[in-house]
């Protein structure tokens, strides 16, 4: 498929707007040309210590990297759980995408499982917010309308995309990770593998202790943007859909004190005033976005405005995008206070820990999902299937190949980095999408060590019964040849 044909197919599942800016204006500053200077220091050759051996090594806490630990631990791997920041679930905690994305298909069928539906299942009550079960697949206007206003619904149809409190989803991630014996090791950034020819046997990490190893014999990186991977040498892609949002960057931010009831019986009796109050904010501020519905009636959720022409591997992007962000928050909070029904008494309680990065690398595979492998085809090396787009498309079968890199050994490499196309990438790099393609990974990995052969040569026929017994969703004609 040409890279013409895949930007015309655009996102189908969900609209949203996104904004061309400036990368740099007056407002801040020139940004530097950071081609002009040649300098380069040459750093000295010096022993590492290593501080830690283990079995699977994930790089990554968020959503795919927590899925792989507690995977692979439960399978009576030695794990490692490398993270940045000081918390699990990456972009769907710290960077507040409390938003779920759809884990229903169509028909209403539950078909992303497994770690997915076990670690939602595992928040306590008041910290899920969603359609009831008996609701999902319901095509019946006025319900399709009530929950479309609390991102539940899209081409009129009820989905199970729950909104969820990102520090009740920290706390259980955390304890899923712990429970399946994984050792969690936060504040450490994985900054360059251990190579043995053409394997990664492990990281070297930058912390406060300074710089130290771990040595693993499978390595899992699910650090979003391919870091390791690349950084060991692997092929990827950077290109983009350019009529998709799964290449913007924002900060998200969210305001409490609100009446959200109030603010979408508004937004739905009254569609024309919402349109001029947003068109109002963007003559003013340039970038505006809607608020969304949080986990809690009283909280509200923005998830832009979305920026594209910044690279998210770039620091001087990063802070851009960093700076944006906050002034906008402030601008909205101005604007939603002064004319928005329900947020009269708003204020602000949170900008995301985590820059809202979509997309930065893709790896190349051994396998891939592609834009026409949406005709219902299913993968001889099924480990997980996804819900498809649209209505008009059936599921979609992911490969195991397409967390394997084309020559590089002795890693893997779940979670938004996964070998996919752009048009692919708009679903296969949300959250959902990322608990799945971890899960798979971690089970790959644990098996390859039991088996002592690289993850390229792990049985996949094994991996497919692992991740059943797990409870994962896997295809009918797939469940009967692992079944043999």
């Amino acid at each position: 498929m040409s890279e013409q044909t895949s930007s015309k197919m655009g996102r189908l599942f969900h609209q949203s707007e996104m904004f061309q800016v400036e990368s740099f204006d007056g407002r801040r500053r020139v940004k530097a040309d950071r081609s002009v200077s040649r300098a380069t220091i040459t750093e000295p050759a010096r022993e590492i210590p290593v501080h830690a051996e283990c079995d699977v090594l994930v790089l990554g806490g968020g959503p795919a990297g927590t899925a792989a630990a507690v995977a692979a631990g439960r399978l009576g791997a030695k794990v490692m759980l490398m993270e940045r920041h000081n918390h699990l679930g990456g972009l769907a905690t710290g960077g507040l995408v409390l938003w779920i994305d759809r884990m229903t298909d169509w028909t209403g069928q539950l078909v992303i499982r497994g770690f997915a539906e076990e670690f939602l299942g595992r928040l306590p009550p008041g910290s899920v917010a969603g359609p009831p079960r008996e609701a999902w697949g319901s095509r019946d206007a006025a319900t399709a309308a009530w929950w479309q206003l609390r991102t539940a619904a899209y081409h009129g149809t009820v989905t199970w995309s729950p909104t969820c409190d990102p520090e009740q989803m920290k706390y259980v991630a955390q304890e899923m990770v712990l429970q399946a014996g994984a050792e969690l090791l936060f504040h450490c950034w994985g900054a360059m593998p251990v190579m043995e020819g053409n394997a990664v046997r492990g990281v070297v990490f930058e912390s406060k202790a300074g710089r130290r190893a771990v040595l693993a014999k499978v390595v899992v990186d699910a650090t979003g943007d391919g870091d390791i991977f690349a950084r060991a040498g692997a092929r990827w892609h950077g290109d983009i859909n350019a009529d998709d949002i799964h290449h913007c960057s924002n900060t998200a931010f969210m305001f409490a004190g609100c009446d959200m009831p109030a603010f979408l019986r508004w937004r739905g009796e009254k569609p024309e005033e919402l349109a001029s109050f947003i068109q109002a904010g963007k003559a003013k501020y340039g970038l505006f976005e809607r608020a969304f519905v949080s986990w809690r009636d009283d909280v509200a959720l923005f998830m832009g405005p979305r920026m594209v022409g910044f690279n998210a591997l770039d620091p001087d992007d990063q802070s851009e995008v960093e700076i944006r962000s906050h002034r906008l928050m402030m601008q909205h909070l101005e604007h939603y206070k002064a004319a928005a029904p329900g947020f009269a008494g708003a204020y602000p309680i949170l900008s995301a820990p985590q820059l809202g990065v979509r997309h930065t690398r893709r790896l190349a595979g051994m396998g891939a999902v592609l834009r026409e492998s949406w005709d219902g085809r299913v993968m001889p090396d099924e480990i997980a299937v996804t819900p498809s787009p649209g209505p008009k498309f059936p599921n979609i079968s992911v490969p195991y190949g397409a967390l394997v890199p084309e020559a590089l050994d002795g890693l893997l490499a779940p979670g938004r980095h996964v070998s996919c196309d752009p048009t692919s990438h708009s679903f296969m790099r949300e959250i959902p999408q990322c608990w799945l393609t971890g899960h798979a990974a971690g089970v790959a990995a644990a098996l390859g060590v039991q088996a002592g052969v690289e993850p390229r040569a792990v049985d996949v026929r094994a991996v497919q019964q692992a991740l059943v017994r797990q409870g994962a969703y896997l295809s009918p004609e797939v469940l009967a040849v692992a079944a043999e």
